[in-house]
């Protein structure tokens, strides 16, 4: 089967990213972005080729019992990110000070903060991704502007016609959250009760994702 890296939208590359790489330890990686004068394919086959990526599950399967590193590459556009899980692989010494760790600095991308959190009272890490603090201020100063002439129904509409999907924790979630306190709707006596959004995306199967075929959980 052939190696698959690509995808074809940032909704794709985030569900990929959190569903089939972090949550399964892929833990350290570097990332950026592609040089508008280069062109995407001959990175892609120059990393590929630098870190003999394009391996069948079962050679990665054995190459992890034996204590090496496994190693996936996953591009959007031009952005692409190299991730690696615990083990021996050249990848941590040709990055050197470029790596840094999932669990503590998440990747933005797409308005999105894609990271990794521990669970409570010191349960396993999960993927984690909610709206980056930038995309959050933006929605917030949006609906603060316009608090005071909407309705609380109207404003849960916006809410659910955002373009971000439901993760958990969830990225709508993280909307409602940037949705002001008061306003309009505060003034009429009315509370905050926005419809809960849909729980996380890895659970279920998401036609609206292009790229959700390409989700394939790892197995070493």
């Amino acid at each position: 089967m052939q190696y698959q890296y690509v995808a074809t939208s940032v909704a794709g590359f985030v569900q990929q990213l959190a569903v089939a790489y972090i949550a399964q330890a892929y833990y350290f990686y570097v990332a950026g972005w592609i040089p508008e004068h280069k062109a995407p394919v001959e990175t892609d086959a120059k990393i590929l080729a630098q870190y003999d990526l394009a391996l069948s599950k079962w050679t990665r399967y054995r190459r992890r019992k034996a204590g090496a590193a496994s190693v996936q590459y996953l591009r959007y556009d031009r952005f692409f990110v190299i991730l690696a899980t615990h083990g021996e692989h050249p990848f941590f010494a040709a990055e050197g000070r470029a790596l840094r760790d999932i669990r503590i600095n998440p990747i933005h991308f797409g308005g999105y903060s894609i990271g990794c959190r521990q669970g409570r009272g010191g349960g396993p890490y999960h993927a984690s991704v909610r709206l980056e603090r930038t995309t959050c201020q933006e929605l917030k100063r949006r609906f603060e502007a316009v608090a005071l002439d909407w309705s609380v129904e109207e404003i849960a509409r916006h809410i659910e016609r955002l373009p971000y999907e439901a993760y958990a924790p969830s990225a709508t979630r993280s909307a409602v959250s940037c949705a002001p306190s008061t306003g309009g709707a505060k003034s009429q006596g009315l509370s905050w009760s926005p419809a809960q959004p849909s729980s996380c995306a890895a659970t279920q199967s998401n036609p609206s994702i292009p790229d959700s075929k390409l989700v394939d959980r790892p197995d070493c």
